[in-house]
């Protein structure tokens, strides 16, 4: 099985047949396949990691419960039944597990047909972002919002660590939100470090109450320390026992147990963060440790008020932001200066404002945001607020500098380095920059087990390699992306677009994306890229089929998507036999380009110019696009396959302007390849 010409599907197939020869035996873990497969345990890793993007126990799990799956469909045994015959030696953690994974419980699997399983608030959400950022896959802007994974080749680093939620040992569980927020200060504190990589808070609330053991914790997060801990509240008194656990021996580096006063809860805060920092030897600047030492509040009540809030914004819905806001209020009657406070309260009209299109709490946004940086103005949540400010008042330019200085002051911030990779696809594109924020979001968000999550994740990773020309890596994700949920309306559609990048058969590609149309013939904005593979391949007649089609759904809806793909529909409707609507096209594509401000306009008037017949103005628009940098790959595989560029061929200086952009890109793509390599991110 060592033998390398073995190919990664036919070793996936070996490894899947193996467990499934061996899947009613709980006792056949990563040892067992090693031996069974004639490999050594090391080579068995990486090899699975290579070609799954799984670590083996995960791959392992994951055959299980898809045999689960296939039992419960096709076989009337009951739930507790089959999770024996898979391997599971409880009931309890194959249906945890099985929920994880497939996000309903198994006892729903005959109920639910798979196109009725219907994703989590969260994932609709992150659903209406992908769709935002593949609607303009070409020529334009591109989407981000990340969450959890990490690619291959960024596993694992010396200085990593999850802190995994404390458990309460409280007598009363509403204490739970006090122990909770030791956890959430253990890891705002650690955050602040360049030299360690901390993972999220949503990476680990997965482990809240797992029978995982901790060097299994620690291979899905990827992480070379795990930090666990208990407290309880009594009164006045706070009792906290702390453990540091090295996850390749299990072997605990550091503990220890405190009794303190309440009032001393942010000294004993501070202790813990420079024990664990010594125990790791991670180097903290003298900038770092202000900021890690900086009390919040002097207040221990408006501290309470901010922990529980905290608790009910964590929730990640509307209904608990509604709960923490007079939560975050009293905290600032208690304490009139508290900085996190006003950020949170800012934070949380922020995201209860953001899909209105009658923006109602933009002046609370900006005055608390204003506050939070009057009293603390090197707090990254101060500057996300104020940032988040401008991003609702579509300031963007002034949005950029706050994220900026946010992760300075928090290098390990997932918000913001979101937020950051949003800006680049969809605000100022910049595809650089977009895939290393991208990638690492992803290093500090691993581990989730919703297979529909893992499927949004791998597609918008995809969307951002191939976009800066990282082909084959591309179509490694987006193959993860429609196995981990088939379902997924959005990965089929830029698959297409991948694999033309890979082959260049632009019938194949009119083909897939038309299939998908067929799938939903709502989606406009699939709908319109069928009209384009026809439109680049001259097929008039066939483009203007679509292009109707999508025309008059598009003014129905009263919509202002798609102004870049105008020129393209004016041309068909005037060679289809209609110059007055054509001409319409024409004017709205002008008042288009007279409107950009990125870094496409100087090639989108390139192609206005050539239809105009403006040779000479056209020729320099796109020696002027020439020297921009960081467009996306999609320039070089359909820019001169517009028909409407073709006058431009025969000028003398086009092919070398081609050329030049070609170079440019290339060389781009060359130095950002080393520069992901250095930093561990690919």
């Amino acid at each position: 099985m060592e033998d390398p010409s073995i190919s990664g599907e036919a070793f996936i197939d070996a490894v899947e047949a193996v467990v499934l020869d061996n899947v009613s035996r709980e006792d056949f873990g990563v040892s067992e396949l090693a031996e069974a497969m004639n490999m050594s345990r090391s080579n068995l890793l990486r090899k699975i990691k290579k070609h799954t993007l799984l670590s083996a126990s995960q791959y392992i799990r994951q055959i299980r419960l898809k045999k689960g799956l296939e039992l419960l469909k096709q076989t009337s045994l009951t739930v507790s039944e089959i999770s024996f015959q898979v391997g599971f030696g409880s009931t309890s953690y194959f249906i945890k597990c099985f929920r994880e994974h497939f996000g309903y419980a198994p006892g729903e699997a005959r109920k639910i047909r798979k196109e009725q399983a219907v994703p989590s608030r969260f994932v609709k959400k992150y659903r209406i972002s992908a769709l935002a950022g593949l609607l303009v896959l070409l020529f334009a802007i591109a989407f981000f919002v990340l969450r959890s994974l990490i690619p291959a080749g960024g596993t694992g680093q010396d200085k990593s660590i999850a802190v995994l939620p404390f458990k309460n040992e409280s007598s009363d569980s509403a204490n739970l939100y006090f122990v909770n927020g030791l956890m959430e200060s253990a890891l705002s504190k650690l955050q602040k470090i360049q030299d360690l990589r901390v993972v999220s808070r949503t990476s680990v609330e997965q482990f809240r109450n797992t029978d995982l053991a901790i060097p299994e914790i620690a291979e899905i997060l990827h992480v070379s320390y795990i930090l666990e801990g208990s407290g309880q509240r009594i009164g006045d008194q706070v009792l906290l026992t702390i453990q540091l656990v090295e996850a390749a021996t299990d072997r605990p580096v550091w503990g220890g147990q405190y009794s303190r006063k309440v009032g001393d809860i942010f000294a004993l805060q501070n202790e813990i963060a420079s024990e664990i920092t010594d125990a790791i030897k991670v180097v903290v600047t003298p900038a770092e440790l202000e900021r890690i030492e900086r009390q919040p509040t002097d207040n221990l009540l408006a501290y309470d008020y901010y922990l529980q809030a905290l608790e009910r914004m964590n929730e990640q819905n509307r209904e608990g932001l509604l709960s923490a806001i007079p939560l975050l209020e009293k905290a600032v009657e208690e304490d009139p200066q508290f900085a996190l406070a006003y950020a949170n309260l800012a934070i949380s009209y922020y995201y209860l404002d953001i899909y209105r299109i009658e923006k109602q709490y933009t002046d609370l946004i900006n005055n608390y945001a204003d506050k939070a940086l009057l009293y603390d103005s090197k707090s990254a949540e101060s500057l996300i607020a104020k940032a988040l400010y401008y991003l609702h008042t579509k300031e963007f330019r002034l949005a950029l500098p706050h994220l900026e200085k946010a992760l300075e002051y928090n290098p390990n911030s997932l918000p913001v380095i979101q937020l950051l990779a949003d800006f680049y696809a969809r605000i100022t594109p910049n595809t650089a920059r977009y895939l290393e924020y991208a990638l690492k979001g992803i290093q500090l968000d691993v581990g989730t087990q919703d297979s529909v999550t893992k499927s949004y994740t791998y597609l918008h990773l995809s969307n951002a390699l191939i976009q800066t020309g990282f082909v084959d890596e591309s179509i490694r994700y987006i193959n993860q992306s429609i196995a981990f949920n088939p379902d997924n309306e959005y990965a089929p559609f830029l698959n297409a677009y991948i694999r033309y990048a890979k082959n260049r058969n632009i019938k194949q590609t009119t083909t897939l994306l038309l299939q998908e149309w067929q799938k939903d013939s709502s989606r406009l904005d699939i709908l319109q890229e069928v009209a384009k593979m026809h439109y680049f391949q001259e097929e008039y007649a066939k483009a203007f089929v679509y292009y109707e089609q999508f025309v008059a759904e598009r003014e129905r809806q009263g919509l202002g998507i798609y102004p870049q793909e105008d020129i393209k529909i004016g041309l068909v409707y005037e060679k289809m036999g209609y110059p007055d609507r054509a001409a319409e096209f024409f004017d709205s594509y002008a008042q288009y380009c007279e409107r950009d401000q990125s870094i496409y306009k100087s090639a989108s008037m390139a192609v206005l110019y050539a239809r105009e017949g403006k040779i000479k103005q056209a020729i320099e628009q796109l020696r002027i696009f020439s020297t921009q940098e960081d467009y996306q790959y999609w320039i070089l595989l359909f820019f001169e396959k517009d028909p409407l560029i073709a006058p431009l061929k025969e000028h003398p200086e086009f092919e070398t302007l081609m050329q030049r952009i070609k170079d440019r890109f290339w060389k781009k793509h060359a130095a950002l390849k080393k520069s992901l390599e250095a930093k561990g991110l690919i």
